[in-house]
């Protein structure tokens, strides 16, 4: 006859093993699941997320020195809020304009901020600069000037931020309406689902869609004066992962394998002049002696109908690169 001890302990053991094994399935779940301020941001054709908090503990950006606008300058002061210290996750969702010419520009925006806010505060500056005010699904909608657009903000619970300066209000509507919903049982839009399981696991900072939107002239991606071979509406997807060093992947996905080709080969020819102009420099700075480094660590490769660009960096790496020469008096 078994003791009834020893059975109540095989029960207990049972029980944790079953309550240890949802917990790591539930996290599992949630390190693949799309993050929530991604998740929030309504129908776009591209979507770029920064897991701020982690980047700002890894390299320390937010001690950085910065020149401010006055207008900007006039915000901090009237809200208390610092981007670079107090946000911890921002989204954004890329709405490529019929009409780069137009009021709108090529690119207009919906975005998504969480961190550390007060609320009333910010409702009080909104509040001063608005042009005009709206009540939506629970929220008050303040739209206000900025760079000769009208960019709509609402404020979702006490961490959460929303905005955007597409021309109607129906990309905002559609986050507030995402937030009544509750954004974790929602696959969030369209191009999330379809997309968010080729960004690398864990990555602190990524791309989806067509990315190169912003930097799009006469149909091409151009990048520091340099056109890249692929054309403006190529759907990217491109991820920042730190892991001992920060790892970069460009991960284009080709209309065939021919397409890929070509993008491989005109990639290759231009990192390879990179690594030329790089290598003929005489400076010896850590800036430059940084860039040559990364660029020797970039390879550009093919995989069937798409085409694959990898490279890696040390944090000490990249703040040469951000850390501004020293002035001369």
């Amino acid at each position: 006859m078994r003791h009834p001890t020893r059975k109540r302990g095989i029960v207990i053991t049972v029980v944790l093993l079953v309550l240890l094994a949802a917990i790591g399935a539930a996290l599992l779940i949630r390190a693949k699941a799309p993050p929530e301020a991604a998740r929030l941001l309504p129908e776009s054709d591209a979507i770029v997320y920064f897991q701020l908090k982690t980047l700002r503990t890894a390299t320390h950006f937010d001690q950085q020195p910065l020149t401010r606008s006055a207008d900007f300058a006039h915000f901090i002061a009237a809200t208390g809020i610092e981007p670079e210290r107090d946000i911890d996750y921002a989204a954004f969702a890329l709405h490529h304009m019929s009409d780069p010419r137009g009021p709108n520009g090529p690119v207009a925006y919906s975005e998504v901020f969480i961190g550390r806010f007060d609320g009333e505060r910010l409702a009080n500056y909104l509040a001063s600069m608005a042009t005009a005010k709206e009540n939506y699904a629970g929220h008050d909608v303040y739209t206000v000037p900025v760079e000769g657009r009208a960019l709509r903000v609402a404020q979702l619970g006490y961490d959460t931020v929303v905005a955007s300066n597409m021309p109607t209000a129906e990309q905002i509507h559609s986050m507030l309406d995402r937030w009544r919903a509750s954004a974790l049982g929602t696959p969030g839009s369209s191009l999330l689902s379809r997309r968010y399981s080729d960004v690398p696991v864990l990555s602190q900072a990524w791309g989806i869609g067509h990315i190169g939107l912003p930097f799009a002239e006469n149909g091409k991606i151009t990048l520091l004066g340099l056109e890249l071979p692929v054309p403006s509406d190529t759907e990217l997807v491109a991820s920042v992962r730190y892991e001992g060093k920060v790892q970069l992947r460009v991960k284009e996905f080709a209309p065939s394998e021919q397409d890929a080709a070509t993008t491989v080969e005109g990639m290759n020819t231009m990192l390879n002049l990179a690594k030329g102009l790089a290598g003929a420099t005489q400076q010896q700075d850590a800036s430059a002696v940084a860039m040559r480094q990364i660029l020797d660590s970039a390879k550009v490769e093919q995989d069937k109908s798409s085409a694959e660009l990898t490279a890696s960096a040390s944090v000490d790496q990249l703040r040469a690169l951000t850390t501004s020469a020293p002035s001369t008096k």
